[in-house]
């Protein structure tokens, strides 16, 4: 089935279909809503750029994202279809995976509430797989082969987001190096606007692929089947990149001032050079894990491009308070979406079977 048509009379006919795919669009606003500001963060603390026009330029580009990396390489969505079981019975599989879409809500909304960068990518694979040990009682449900690209991910993310933000940032200090200050300010805006834009780029690049996987996989598990090894979401679900890229565009546009303030404020005290570096190295770390099919957080790539950044001029600018809370929350959402999900999942089966 590829035709929007054919699809939204699908969902008419199975209200738990309806209820799973509302769910996920909720899950991609909120998505857009509370990660994308990571992109815009830097650009908007060191004023580059005001936040209303910085939250209209990443809407743009999360769109723009989404759309031309699925026609490119949709890899990472076929890794999140893959990554868990939720067995044969269609109307068991759409329960559990709406406990999971439910929890992931919950967790992120509340995140977005104490202004915490958690990340929606994490809260996704934890709340599917939490839902999916659920339904099956045992961690058979569980792709090993597909989840450990989490784990790479996020190792390679890290390392390459901060090692990425010390080196950037030190070639352009040298560079530089002897340059007049308020000479290279417009150059420094301006790369940084740029700079920004890629970031959002590849935030919708990498997470607008994940929810489209889950769409996916709302769609054939509803039928009682599994994703065909052929399937092209290019060519087949154009209309799905496109609706995906539309709400998460839409999130993006409600904005997310407590997650700018967190993550290129309280961090580290950036200057437009550093922000410009920043927003460099998370954009290619990000590319790189795209290219290679791992799922990965955005929230991770870009923290962890500050810090790098801050630490080229001394370790004692990081703010390790606010490093210190992200990075326990980072760990906690795993596990604590994981259980949300687990938990959701025994209710939902409890009230609907």
């Amino acid at each position: 089935m590829s035709s929007i048509m054919e699809f939204w009379g699908q969902m008419t006919a199975n209200p738990l279909l309806f209820i799973a795919v509302v769910l996920t669009m909720g899950v991609i606003l909120v998505n857009g809503w509370t990660d994308a500001p990571n992109a815009i963060a830097t650009c908007v603390v060191t004023r580059c750029m005001p936040p209303k026009a910085a939250i209209l330029m990443a809407a743009v580009f999360n769109f723009l994202g989404v759309f031309v990396m699925t026609l490119i390489n949709s890899t990472v969505a076929e890794t999140i279809t893959k990554m868990v079981n939720f067995g044969d019975d269609p109307k068991l599989a759409i329960i559990a995976l709406s406990a999971a879409l439910f929890a992931i809500v919950l967790w992120a909304t509340l995140a977005w509430i104490f202004g915490i960068p958690t990340s929606e990518s994490h809260a996704l694979i934890a709340g599917l797989t939490g839902s999916a040990i659920a339904l099956h009682g045992n961690f058979d449900a569980v792709n090993g082969h597909e989840w450990v690209k989490v784990v790479y991910g996020i190792f390679i993310s890290v390392i390459l987001g901060f090692g990425l933000g010390w080196i950037v940032c030190k070639v352009v200090t040298m560079i530089f190096y002897k340059a007049n200050r308020p000479k290279t300010e417009p150059f420094f805006r301006g790369a940084q606007i740029a700079g920004a834009a890629s970031m959002a780029f590849m935030h919708g690049a990498q997470d607008g692929q994940k929810f489209m996987g889950v769409v996916l996989l709302c769609v054939y598990m509803s039928q009682g089947q599994g994703l065909p090894d052929d399937i092209n979401i290019a060519k087949d679900y154009m209309w799905l990149m496109i609706v995906c890229s539309v709400v998460m565009a839409a999130g993006t546009a409600m904005g997310g001032k407590k997650i700018i303030k967190s993550v290129g404020m309280d961090m580290v005290k950036l200057e437009k050079y550093q922000g410009f570096s920043a927003d460099i190295a998370a954009a290619i770390s990000l590319l790189f894990c795209s290219v290679f099919s791992l799922p990965v957080s955005t929230t991770h790539a870009k923290t962890t491009s500050i810090m790098g950044v801050g630490a080229v001029k001394r370790v004692s600018a990081i703010n390790f308070g606010v490093v210190k809370e992200m990075v326990l929350t980072w760990v906690l959402t795993f596990p604590g979406c994981g259980l949300v999900g687990f938990l959701m999942t025994k209710l939902f089966m409890y009230i609907f079977t």
